[in-house]
């Protein structure tokens, strides 16, 4: 169906907002973007302010060559801006990056790998810190094997730490001990210990025995009480349902259970992931986040009273999806987070958040932002936010008041010099009537009357995910595609975040079926539009848009030219019984495979592959664990052996569900262009090779 209205359509053609850092000179832009200017590509995390606000430590992550991965590095930069200083070396990491309570020291998870065999320097994970001024660093723990997380007490005088433990006690482990080498199902148990360091006298204590695993825990304000979610076992499908926020008495050891399966009764669905705990800055409350496949994010407060706690939801305005950091602000009952909507990430924050009332919810950064993190001084006045817009890559900036953002770092200032994909956030009319939205990308200087281009549809994983409204050098084709010549539009189809929970929602026992009908409509949009030659359209997705482009194929033949497919469901009961996290499958299925084998059948699209006529491309890592390499590995025999459909497997050895290595994510670009480019462009064996 064609969607004649261009009012929906916003095209982004110059700068979004003048974000130069001041005294900078203007570059030409001159630079054709290839595949390789994704590597130099600096990413920023672990934003943390110092106390006073004066300070920000960060981090920066790099790629390195061949078989290596991204490596992060701690560093820190005034917040009035100016000359960043680096203070850790050769990927010795920072993440979890607090501050001490007098500004003194920055604490962090780093990793020595001086090639010792001890710790701290056998590249085991400590806590380590640092000063500002890029004093130390200096290890603060030196356990074997290392440690998993940690918190800093409020006085600056202790350090809490986990360590992991591993019991084998059923009645099998007998056996399992005469034959350690062999696999076993379950009956070891990984469970994890709480201790605490004393950093003056620098004895350690433990606190919690390993009777559960901890996933995330928090100290209260107070440093008197620790927050916890922990399930029975470290199998991340033990998160799916059957994790639980827990409250330790550091005096008495008293454990409260704040979730119970009583409260999880009327969720959405049973299968809720626990994450994200924050504790009020007046002890008396404790923020966390449930979040689902499929279905919407919720916050919830626990509210303290004696030994009880009563569970408040925190609501959401309007489309407002939760993309995370939950955090509260300054000293009173501010409680803020990255919310988004219409593909923009803002900081929001929701006032006077107490026993289950709130005031209004104000966004502190409006316009046209992706924010990524952000982080508040001590008494909540100033905020720094690693934010992207749609001509520049991740930076730190502070916010005014008025949400005034002002950029203190340019970490990409090669960006400066590309030739900028035309971004616009476009519309169509997809299934049941229901307006879709997605994120179109346009050749540098394309102008309507050069007529129909080469396209590609690219779609993104989750579902419960979206493309965001920013300039994105990425894998998967963002701004690689548009610089070699093709329109390439993201659709945010059902079951996409940012839409508003019914859009969300919608998708749930449909799959294979309304998201289908959304990416179908939005192609043909792109060809009636005039942006996209119909004879020459390609799809290409990973993980759930790799599912995505399996369902295309089968269902549009026609459509589409050529495809790839990375890491893509094909049976959905094989899936169900493969992958680590299946209530992913359970929710979109409404059950279980054998309570709705119908629901399965359907949104396989391993039964309608006899159509597919469509040129494959399939990738998969060699060891990935959410998508497990069977289904990719029946999509090639099927295509390959049995429907004689020009198709090419691309198994990445010992990689998981994402491509780590600089060496396997370049080769994954490059194959995909020469792909595209044999059976969009009809370019020769010679031009595979550039």
């Amino acid at each position: 169906m064609r969607f004649h209205s261009r009012i929906l359509v916003t095209l982004v053609l110059g700068p979004l907002l003048a974000v130069i850092v001041a005294g900078a000179a203007v570059a030409a832009r001159d630079h054709d973007i290839v595949p390789e200017d994704y590597f130099d590509l600096v990413s920023l995390g672990n934003l943390a302010a110092s106390p006073d606000g004066s300070l920000l430590a960060y981090t920066e992550s790099r790629w390195g060559q061949g078989k290596e991965g991204r490596s992060m590095d701690l560093w820190v930069v005034a917040r009035k801006g100016g000359k960043r200083t680096r203070l850790t070396f050769g990927g010795f990491g920072g993440a979890g990056a607090v501050w001490s309570a007098d500004g003194q020291f920055i604490y962090f998870l780093g990793q020595d790998r001086a090639g010792q065999d001890k710790p701290p320097h056998d590249g085991s994970r400590q806590v380590w810190r640092i000063t500002p001024l890029g004093q130390g660093p200096t290890a603060v723990t030196r356990v074997p094997d290392g440690v998993g997380s940690f918190c800093l007490s409020p006085d600056n005088h202790a350090l809490y730490y986990t360590t992991t433990e591993e019991s084998d006690e059923d009645d099998w482990s007998g056996l399992r001990k005469r034959f350690p080498d062999l696999e076993y199902g379950h009956g070891t148990r990984t469970t994890t210990a709480v201790h605490r360091l004393d950093l003056d006298s620098w004895r350690t204590e433990t606190v919690h025995p390993a009777s559960r695993y901890i996933w995330d825990m928090k100290l209260s304000p107070d440093g008197k009480r620790l927050a916890m979610i922990t399930t029975v076992d470290r199998p991340l499908i033990n998160r799916e349902g059957w994790s639980r926020v827990d409250v330790l008495d550091l005096a008495t050891s008293r454990i409260d259970s704040v979730t119970s399966r009583q409260w999880r009764r009327d969720h959405p669905s049973p299968y809720g992931w626990l994450e994200d705990l924050a504790w009020a800055p007046d002890g008396k409350a404790l923020a966390f986040v449930i979040s689902y496949d499929g279905y919407a994010s919720r916050i919830w407060t626990a509210e303290r009273a004696d030994r009880s706690w009563s569970l408040h939801e925190v609501t959401r305005p309007g489309k407002v999806s939760y993309a995370g950091g939950l955090k509260w602000r300054g000293q009173g009952r501010t409680l803020c987070y990255l919310g988004e909507q219409m593909a923009r990430i803002r900081v929001l924050a929701v006032e006077k958040v107490t026993s289950g009332t709130q005031g209004k919810t104000r966004v502190l950064t409006p316009g046209d932002w992706v924010a990524a993190g952000f982080a508040f001084d001590r008494r909540g006045r100033s905020t720094a936010v690693i934010a992207e817009t749609t001509n520049r890559m991740n930076d730190i900036y502070t916010v005014s008041g008025s949400g005034k953002m002002e950029p203190i770092t340019d970490v990409n200032p090669q960006v400066a010099t590309w030739k900028l994909p035309q971004i616009s956030h476009v519309a169509w009319a997809g299934a049941d009537g229901d307006t879709c939205w997605g994120i179109l990308e346009l050749p540098p200087g394309y102008k309507a009357a050069d007529g129909p281009l080469p396209a590609v549809i690219e779609l993104h994983g989750g579902p419960t995910s979206s493309t965001k409204y920013r300039l994105r050098l990425w894998i998967y084709g963002r701004s690689v595609m548009a610089a070699r010549g093709y329109a390439l539009l993201s659709p945010n189809y059902h079951g996409s975040t940012g839409y508003g929970d019914e859009f969300l929602a919608k998708l749930i026992g449909r799959e294979n079926e309304i998201e289908v009908a959304d990416i179908t409509a939005g192609t043909r949009w792109l060809i009636d539009q005039g942006y996209a030659d119909p004879a020459r359209i390609g799809v290409m997705g990973w993980s759930n848009g790799g599912y995505l482009t399996n369902c295309m194929i089968a269902a549009q033949p026609e459509l589409y030219a050529a495809a790839s497919s990375g890491a893509g469901v094909l049976d959905m009961v094989i899936q169900w019984g493969a992958e680590d996290t299946p209530g992913h499958v359970i929710n979109f299925n409404q059950g279980l495979p054998w309570q709705q084998p119908e629901h399965y059948r359907a949104a396989s699209p391993l039964f309608g592959l006899d159509k597919v006529r469509t040129p494959t491309l399939i990738h998969v890592g060699g060891d990935d664990p959410r998508v497990p390499p069977t289904n990719s590995r029946a999509l090639y025999r099927a295509l390959h052996r049995y429907l004689n459909v020009p198709c090419q497997l691309v198994v990445y050895p010992g990689e998981p569900h994402g491509l780590t290595t600089h060496e396997n994510r370049l080769a994954k670009i490059k194959w995909d262009l020469a792909w595209f480019d044999r059976y969009l462009l009809g370019k020769d064996k010679a031009a595979e090779a550039e």
